[in-house]
């Protein structure tokens, strides 16, 4: 595809991506799972966290101090898991949020790009990545598919054969077991006309759109919690 058709930066995509997951997460809330409404509404939402992985290994190879991106998503996880339990209802040690998962796909993806250990010990550290996201949202899928997005940084084919074999492998099937509500599993695939069309460039800079995200989920959790079990109680 030629460049001048891909009109899509990073800024655009992490948009989509955070319309997508105010969608998906209002609708557990306000569409009962068993509608055709909830199946689209809630594969519509499947972009959300395939897009964000996305950015998430572009963001490894373009930021300047890689230790710092490491921080600012394990901050943003450990400030994020407590709106996520509650809004969906958890203990908090049941589950965590997303951003837990990116933080461990960024640091298996960081550990698959050193030369100074052996390729033995890198599989060993990228699995227990894979195991502490266990109880992440997307848990070792998400990690999976950061980490390939990285590996195939620049094969574009590749990344997507990858992102489709772990979704389909690891989702989509095991979603087909449960049955028709599950078919929003399908979403997943959504991604990957949007994906083709991002052009590999960030769009404007500004510290809220550096930011934006970060602060915007736990942020959309603590209003949907408040609305949801105070406000339309």
């Amino acid at each position: 595809m030629s460049i001048k058709t891909k009109f899509i930066n990073s800024n655009a995509l992490k948009l989509l991506a955070v319309i997508a997951m105010v969608v998906d997460h209002a609708s557990i809330w306000l569409v009962p799972d068993d509608t055709t409404l909830a199946i689209f509404a809630r594969g519509f939402g499947r972009l959300a966290a395939p897009i964000i992985g996305y950015m998430i290994a572009e963001g490894y190879f373009y930021t300047s101090n890689k230790q710092k991106y490491l921080k600012r998503l394990f901050i943003f996880a450990l400030i994020s898991h407590f709106p996520f339990v509650m809004y969906f209802g958890l203990e908090w040690w049941q589950g965590t949020s997303v951003i837990w998962g990116l933080f461990m796909g960024l640091v298996a993806l960081a550990i698959s790009q050193t030369t100074y250990i052996s390729r033995l010990i890198k599989v060993m550290i990228i699995a227990l990545c894979c195991l502490l996201a266990w109880t992440a949202d997307w848990n070792y899928i998400l990690v999976l598919w950061i980490l390939f997005f990285g590996i195939y940084k620049g094969q574009f084919k590749m990344q997507m054969i990858s992102f489709a074999f772990i979704g389909t492998v690891f989702y989509i099937l095991p979603g087909i077991s449960l049955g028709m509500d599950y078919a929003f599993h399908f979403g997943i695939l959504l991604a990957i006309p949007f994906l083709a069309l991002y052009n590999g460039e960030r769009g404007k800079s500004s510290a809220l759109i550096k930011w934006g995200f970060y602060v915007f989920y736990p942020a959309h959790l603590l209003v949907l919690y408040i609305l949801r079990y105070f406000i339309f109680a």
